[in-house]
């Protein structure tokens, strides 16, 4: 797709409009995810299936004046960032910094101005990081603010030890030949108690709860050239995404219908239940009927007593992921790093071990060929 000049960047991102904010999960169902569409019109931003799209985030008001009572602060008061632009307090609070997580400057700073600020003094010590990341689990700032009524801030003071509040990176949902001026996102709305207080993701409930119809939101281009489709359009392709891991998935098939791609395509889907908890069942079962999905493969892991995941699937159809494999067929996952990419992983190597009859050594030389290759990708957070 040829690029287009845009003068817009992560510097200079581009106030997209808010068209659609639709919770996808049916009652009965634990968790909330939510479908996003943006407009584009007028932007000239043009993206590849594949890649990500940067949002930039409000805080929540409602934690900013939580905030600004704990440190005796107006918000009134005059503040600089480290690019040396003045705002007020509030402002600050709200747009520029982030103000959940604390810093490793915020907590020297709570240890000295508290004379120790017990159990924490401890743990600031290099060889105790595991510890201390294990105590601040679930913590935020206003937690130690609260916490230590005594200490004070001046407004500079308290502004040096927070961070840049950072873009957050969505993975698109959708294809720009499918949807022309137009981003898709799927994102799950975080949501969680810890110390007997409510928590949320910065971005996601910002998105969620606090943008409303209209309204503009900056965002801009993050290319993932790693995880992009066959340059070659008859290749195969196997998709593991199971939860938001099938956003770009959604992208990739709308794609490959849009361009008539002669590869197949093969989705793995997993989430919690079956009636609550499908994303996008009439899209995708549409197009199984319309031959652009040849194979799909659901996982729903509380729809029975044993829990069942996508590398549950994958081991189900061993024969014929390596039958794809072997006609060159290209692997992608997506989703959460710390479990179930490491669990389809360890499926993809027995599989390739089994079918292939190969040692455990060979099943590895064959999958590291693959990864250099480049037909082995991943999208894990």
């Amino acid at each position: 797709m040829a690029t287009l000049t845009t003068p817009y960047s992560r510097k200079n991102p581009f106030p997209a409009t808010l068209l659609v904010n639709r919770k996808l999960n049916l009652e009965g169902s634990e968790k909330e995810t939510r479908h996003f569409e943006f407009s584009l019109a007028g932007s000239g931003l043009v993206y590849e299936v594949g890649d990500s799209m940067g949002v930039f985030p409000h805080n929540n008001p409602k934690l900013v004046d939580e905030l600004l009572q704990a440190l005796h602060f107006s918000g009134d008061e005059q503040v600089k960032n480290k690019e040396g632009e003045t705002f007020s307090m509030r402002e600050g609070l709200f747009k520029h910094f982030h103000i959940t997580q604390p810093s490793k400057q915020f907590l020297e700073a709570v240890v000295s101005k508290s004379h120790g600020a017990g159990v924490l003094a401890g743990l600031m010590h290099p060889d105790r990081k595991n510890e201390l990341e294990r105590y601040l689990w679930g913590l935020e700032i206003i937690d130690f603010l609260l916490d230590h009524p005594s200490i004070r801030f001046t407004p500079e003071e308290f502004v040096a030890t927070l961070r840049k509040l950072q873009p957050r990176l969505y993975s698109i949902a959708s294809s720009i030949r499918a949807f022309p001026e137009q981003v898709h996102f799927l994102i799950v709305s975080v949501r969680y108690q810890s110390h007997g207080r409510e928590r949320e993701g910065v971005a996601s409930t910002y998105l969620a709860d606090r943008v409303p119809e209209s309204a503009r939101i900056p965002m801009f281009v993050h290319v993932a050239k790693g995880f992009r489709l066959p340059e070659d359009s008859a290749t195969p392709i196997i998709m593991v995404g199971p939860g938001t891991g099938v956003a770009p998935f959604r992208a990739y098939l709308h794609d490959r219908k849009q361009t008539g791609a002669a590869g197949k395509n093969w989705l793995f889907f997993g989430e919690q239940r079956y009636h609550c908890d499908y994303f996008y069942k009439e899209e995708f079962e549409a197009m199984q009927r319309e031959g652009v999905l040849h194979r799909f493969d659901l996982a729903f892991s509380r729809d029975q007593a044993q829990k069942v995941y996508v590398q549950h699937r994958m081991l189900e159809k061993s024969r014929e992921i390596y039958a794809w494999l072997e006609e060159g067929a290209h692997f992608y996952v997506c989703g959460d790093a710390a479990r179930m990419a490491k669990d389809v992983d360890v499926a993809l190597h027995q599989i390739v071990e089994k079918e292939g009859a190969k040692t455990p050594e060979a099943a590895a030389e064959y999958i590291e060929a693959m990864k250099k290759a480049k037909r082995y990708k991943r999208d894990v957070y």
